[in-house]
This record gives C-alpha cells, sequence and structure tokens, in this order.
C-alpha cells in the first residue's frame, strides 16, 4: 500500500502526498490530479490509496515543510502502508508504472528515492554545503515526485519526537529535507530513481517514466493588461548608476505602470523620494510607504502590485499570464516561499528578492489590520508574512520566483521551468542574463542587434 502526498497520493497504490495551496487556482488542480490518481487506482481494481491534499492539513503552519507531519504519518499509516509518495499539482503520475518502480525496493527497509539533483558549485540557497565538491550530496527535484518508505518515516518520527526541529529558516526545502534524512551519514542518500521524470508527458522521452511533469507557464484565458499590473523598484541613491540602467535596458519596457522609490529624488530617472530614510539591512519602512501609496495614488482599478529590488530580473510578460490564473478579488499574496520558524509555530513568508506580488484586496486587507514593521529597518519579507499570518491569509507559492541567479539553481532543475524572475548581479552580465532566461523571446532585439546566448554559458 503507497500513500500519497502530491500536493499528497498513497498507494496499494502508496499513499500520496501533494504539496496544494489554499488558494483557488491551486485547490483545483491539486482536487484534480487527486481525482486522477483515485481513477486509475480504481480502474486497476485496487484498494484505493489515500490521497493527502496539504493545504487541508492545517493544523500546522508549516505542513508544506512535510518533516513536522512525521508523527502523524507514522501514527496514521505506520502499520497498513509500505510507501508515502509526495509530488506537486503539475507532477503527473501513472499508477501502475509507480507500483513497478516501487516493487524493486524492498519496502521493509529504509528508503528516500527521487529525482536526483546536485550543485555543480557550492551555492548561497544551501549555505555553501559541500563546498569542497558540491556534487556529491543529492537532493530530490520535488516536480518528478518522490518517496519514502514507511521504515523511515517511522524512523524520522521517533527522532523528531525525541528532538523537535529547529526554529530557523526554510530556504530551499528539498535539500534541507535531505540533509535531514542524511543526518551526517547516519541516514540513507537519496537514491535516484529514472522512472521519476520531470519530461513533459507529451515528450517522446517518457515511455519508461512512472512520473511526467507539466512543464508550462500556466495562462487561464488571456494574460491580464499591462495597465493591471502597478510596478514598485526599491531603489536608493547610491544604486542610480548601476542598477537602474539594467532595469531600463531590460524588463521596464514591458510594464506600463511603473515607479522607482528611493531616498533621493532623481527626475532623470525619474525617482520618487517617500521620505523614508534608506536603511542598509530590511526595508520595512520603505515597502509598507509603497503599499500606502499603492492603495491610496494608484487607480483602484489597478488590481496588481509588484514590488521588487534594483537588482531583480523579472519577466512581466510572462507574470502576466500567471496572473490570468488568480482572482484579484481575492487576498493573494505571491513570490517565492520562504519559512521561519516553522519547526515551532513561526510563519512563512515571500522572499524579497524575487518579486512580491499583491493584489489590491490584500494590501487593503493588510493596511486595514494594525500589523506593521517593528523597525524602519526590520525585513521587509518577514514582517509581511508575519502579518498575514496573523491576518489569516496564506501566501501563495510560485517556484517561477527566485531568489538568486540561475547558477545558483542545478541545470536539471531549471531545465523544466519557464522562470517569472531571478535575482543579483554578483558575477554575472544581467543583461544576459535577463535576455537568455527571461525575454519574451530567446532571440530579443537589443540595440539594433540581433542577440541570443546559451543558457550552459551561465
Amino acid at each position: 500500500r503507497v500513500s500519497a502526498q502530491c500536493p499528497c497520493v498513497c498507494v496499494s497504490p502508496p499513499d500520496t502526498c501533494f504539496w496544494s495551496q489554499s488558494n483557488s487556482f491551486h485547490s483545483k488542480r491539486a482536487e484534480d490530479l487527486k481525482r486522477d490518481i483515485l481513477k486509475q487506482a480504481e480502474d486497476l481494481g485496487k484498494e484505493l490509496p489515500k490521497v493527502l491534499l496539504i493545504h487541508q492539513i492545517d493544523r500546522h503552519e508549516g505542513a508544506w515543510t512535510i518533516l513536522p507531519l512525521m508523527k502523524d504519518f507514522s501514527l496514521t499509516y505506520g502499520r497498513n502502508s509500505s510507501w508515502i509518495f509526495f509530488c506537486e499539482e503539475d507532477t503527473r503520475i501513472q499508477v501502475v508504472k509507480l507500483l513497478e518502480t516501487l516493487r524493486r525496493f524492498d519496502k521493509s527497509k529504509e528508503w528516500f528515492l527521487g529525482k536526483a539533483l546536485y550543485d555543480e558549485e557550492s551555492t548561497i540557497i544551501h549555505h555553501y554545503a559541500f563546498a569542497e565538491n558540491p556534487t556529491v550530496f543529492k537532493f530530490p527535484d520535488f516536480a518528478a515526485g518522490w518517496a519514502l518508505s514507511i521504515p523511515l518515516v517511522n524512523k524520522l518520527a521517533k527522532k523528531l519526537k525525541s528532538e523537535p526541529l529547529k526554529s530557523d529558516f526554510t530556504i530551499d526545502l528539498k535539500h534541507e529535507i535531505a540533509l535531514y534524512i542524511w543526518q551526517k551519514g547516519e541516514g540513507p542518500h537519496l537514491t535516484p530513481v529514472p522512472e521519476f521524470c520531470t519530461d513533459d508527458v507529451n515528450s517522446y522521452k517518457v515511455d519508461h517514466c512512472a512520473t511526467t511533469f507539466s512543464n508550462f507557464l500556466p495562462l487561464c484565458g488571456e494574460p491580464v493588461n499591462k495597465e493591471d499590473v502597478f510596478v514598485a523598484v526599491k531603489t536608493c541613491q547610491k544604486f542610480h548608476g548601476d542598477r537602474i540602467p539594467v532595469v531600463k535596458q531590460t524588463w521596464e519596457r514591458e510594464a506600463a505602470l511603473i515607479e522607482y522609490y528611493s531616498d533621493y529624488a532623481d527626475i532623470s530617472i525619474p525617482t520618487i523620494d517617500l521620505g523614508v530614510p534608506n536603511t542598509d539591512r530590511g526595508h520595512c519602512g520603505k515597502t509598507f510607504a509603497i503599499l500606502e501609496r499603492f492603495l491610496n495614488h494608484t487607480s483602484p482599478r489597478t488590481p496588481w502590485l509588484v514590488v521588487v529590488d534594483d537588482d531583480t530580473l523579472i519577466s512581466i510578460f510572462r507574470l502576466r499570464k500567471l496572473l490570468s490564473c488568480y482572482d484579484p478579488n481575492e487576498p493573494v499574496f505571491l513570490g517565492e516561499r520562504y519559512g521561519y520558524g516553522l519547526g515551532t509555530g513561526g510563519y512563512s513568508y515571500i522572499t524579497g528578492g524575487g518579486g512580491m506580488v499583491f493584489s489590491r484586496t490584500a494590501v487593503q486587507k493588510l493596511l486595514a489590520s494594525k500589523c506593521r514593521c517593528y523597525s524602519m529597518d526590520a525585513p521587509d519579507d518577514m514582517v509581511l508574512g508575519m502579518c498575514f499570518s496573523g491576518l489569516g491569509i496564506p501566501i501563495t507559492h510560485s517556484p517561477l520566483f527566485h531568489q538568486a541567479r540561475p547558477m545558483d539553481y542545478p541545470k536539471d532543475y531549471l531545465s523544466h521551468q519557464i522562470p517569472v524572475s531571478f535575482h543579483k548581479h554578483w558575477n554575472i552580465d544581467p543583461v544576459k542574463v535577463y535576455f537568455t532566461w527571461l525575454a519574451p523571446n530567446t532571440e530579443e532585439s537589443h540595440n539594433g542587434k540581433k542577440v541570443g546566448y546559451n543558457r550552459e554559458d551561465l
């Protein structure tokens, strides 16, 4: 028997667990996938798996980080299941092939199965782990799905009972879960499974695959209008000369409504001085001033606000497609999800560097509350996460937003994405990165010349 979590599934087929989300767009996709898995199991004449949707396991703010759920999984499925299979809402499962694949492994032993990713160079998002040779440590590509045998689930549950999770940051969950399971050599490494795939379901490569992945940019009707997206760029005087020109050479042309907010009014850009002094660390005061300005000084008919840093590289063209799937009448707070202290309560937040997207409704609800910065230089993204958590408004995660540069992610991971953003200019040519990864076409006319770049060079 398998349990599945995809958002989450169980099989005799495995029990399955899905990384679902409560936003209406995501919850519908997860329900559709759940129905498909149950229909496949029914057609096989097998006992139906238990399919769990993470967003419905609401006892814990950090349910999406999985480890806090291990004790419940062990108690509920520890006697009658053999596997728990985890996947994303865009993962597609061939139940027959998944069962055939899992039968190759002795279910009485501790197994951690998945499609293996690794870092070619040590990276900041993994705290420069395994700096001498980062390729040695493998972690799962969640898009392909991954599986834990019940003996390993039981072992993790026992460990978590005696040693509660530390109150710390969750940045790249797939790497952090693999580290926790490995336990510095005391636990199993990830075992690569070639049948766990991220190729598109229509690809000629997938005949052997138990899983595939819908690697396309979601589009639910027409892209939202350019005039429906207001873009706020956070900057300061010391970066007017080097970062702002990059924005103007790349993605500014995609935005119909854009303002630059600084500590100095420069008419050549132009920038707007919000009267908030620049701070070296967090920018909470500036960000809340931007939210107030959006609510009080822009057209109420503009439903979306995007807040980015001056070294964010973003595709507004793709974002407009993505936003077609969200209802701006809902309180939407969208971007790349991080977590803080989720092992002991804590909250999730949208990390600011990859861009933070707000529906006007979300901004209205936030500013109607009493939640504000505890200091002007508090980390704005974390304060926003704390505020929305307190309001009972869940954040919405998209892996298409990125807090770091393309080189900071495994090539295999990015190969099945159509990214919306990257962040930072360190040791890269940001213009080249934009035209390679984010421009509406792979070749763009730049300064009157056709330019094209190879992603392998970046």
